[in-house]
């Protein structure tokens, strides 16, 4: 799957399906991006204690009955032939059991996995290297020096990162062998952007959902946007899928 924009328009990909448009993470959100004529649909995997892969944020926002990975990876097999897949993963333990599903349903080279766990990423790249690989970035929270005290990823924080970012945008994407980078949009800078190109990667934005924060984005040259809404896409911006 041509993650690389070139001379061409920005990917669009549709937040956990569309988030605005129907529950995250349901074929229901699936279908109306999917309507909206995304190029990607973005969903959350997880992991359920009996190896069964599931879509869900965390376990505290599982329904009683969330939607299978088989179930939806047959959906986009049967109904979506030219829509890719990002997959953000929600921890780790289960990578085979992702790749194994993704060959049953012949989407690997469909795919993407994005995930900030350096150890998966690795994992994947080793029993699965057609699988595009997305490191995301940053973290929700920062761990200066233990796991038991931490600090919320915003504000002065997010400003310093998005300076240091060019200078170490390289060295987080040779630890994994990545494809792309799924960046917070706090931290994305058309030079951090002209990097990730230099060495062939790229850039997927997330969570996008203001009009004129996306024209910014694509002007500094994004290669994709991750939208609740994909209607956002639609507004008079003159873009036009590459499926």
């Amino acid at each position: 799957m041509k993650l690389l924009r070139g001379d061409g328009p920005v990917l669009r990909i549709g937040h956990r399906g569309a988030a605005a448009l129907a529950p995250a993470n349901t074929i229901q959100a699936v279908e109306a991006a999917l309507a909206q004529g995304v190029d990607l649909v973005e969903l959350d995997v997880f992991g359920r204690p009996d190896r069964t892969l599931v879509l869900g944020h965390s376990r505290k926002e599982l329904g009683e009955e969330p939607v299978t990975l088989e179930d939806v990876f047959a959906f986009l097999a049967e109904t979506a032939p030219g829509v890719g897949l990002l997959a953000d993963l929600k921890g780790a333990g289960w990578e085979q059991e992702l790749v194994d599903a993704l060959r049953r349903h012949d989407l690997v080279e469909r795919a993407v996995a994005s995930t900030s766990n350096v150890a998966m990423l690795q994992k994947l790249r080793r029993i699965e290297p057609r699988l595009g690989r997305s490191r995301t970035y940053p973290r929700g929270r920062l761990y200066p020096g233990t796991r038991l005290a931490s600090i919320p990823v915003r504000g002065p924080l997010l400003t310093a990162l998005r300076l240091v970012l060019p200078f170490r945008i390289a060295g987080l994407i040779s630890d994994v062998g990545a494809t792309a980078v799924t960046l917070k949009h706090e931290v994305v800078s058309r030079r951090v952007v002209e990097r990730c190109h230099e060495l062939g990667v790229a850039v997927l934005v997330w969570t996008v959902n203001d009009r004129e924060l996306f024209r910014r984005l694509d002007a500094r040259g994004v290669d994709g946007v991750i939208s609740d809404d994909p209607r956002l896409f639609q507004q008079d911006l003159g873009l036009h899928s590459t499926a």
